[in-house]
């Protein structure tokens, strides 16, 4: 299992109810739900999103993808009861504007459930990720090193921030966890 990975089950495994995951990818995150929740998937790459479907069917786990970015998300305003968004707000193209959109879907008192890489808080560190972000966008897909997913959620809206530094095996990406609620 990849260090980030770790951090897949204690962040999915709390989400409860009617639940989006942002950025199912190739659906990684799957496993790791409850068999109860009621889960919809967005996910603006087709090739990730066939993954993902096949990921589904492997598990028996019921899930309703969508091929569709999270800055635009198609449901009515307070839909869900849990979004999930791990590793994803550093590739989202407009990331400000999915973090709005995240908590426009979220019902009032409902929990954004999120696990993300940031940017360093050791100078040398952050040094080193400014000049090496270009050239690590182009290679891994848009994945940026030095968004503050934190601030963008913050800036949306999201209240009651809890953010829990990383726990477990060191990473060359600091990596924080947390929960917001919507009120």
């Amino acid at each position: 299992m990849q260090p980030l990975d770790r951090l897949r089950p204690g962040t999915v495994g709390r989400a409860g109810g009617r639940v989006l995951e942002l950025g199912v990818g190739t659906g990684l995150n799957l496993p790791h739900y409850d068999a109860d929740v009621h889960l919809h998937g967005v996910e603006p790459d087709p090739h990730m999103l066939k993954r993902a479907q096949q990921r589904a069917a492997r598990l028996g786990r019921q899930v309703e993808l969508h091929q569709v970015g999270a800055e635009a998300l198609p449901f009515p305003d307070a839909h869900f009861d849990v979004v999930v968004a791990t590793f994803v707000f550093c590739t989202i193209p407009d990331a400000q504007a999915a973090a709005a959109e995240a908590l426009r879907v979220l019902r009032p008192g409902g929990r954004l459930l999120f696990a993300e890489h940031v940017r360093a808080d050791a100078a040398l560190f952050a040094s080193v990720q400014r000049l090496v972000d270009p050239l690590w966008q182009r290679l891994s897909g848009g994945c940026s090193l030095v968004r503050d997913p934190v601030a963008l959620l913050a800036e949306a809206g999201a209240v009651d921030l809890q953010v829990r530094p990383r726990e477990g095996a060191w990473s060359v990406l600091p990596v924080i966890t947390g929960s917001a609620r919507r009120s």
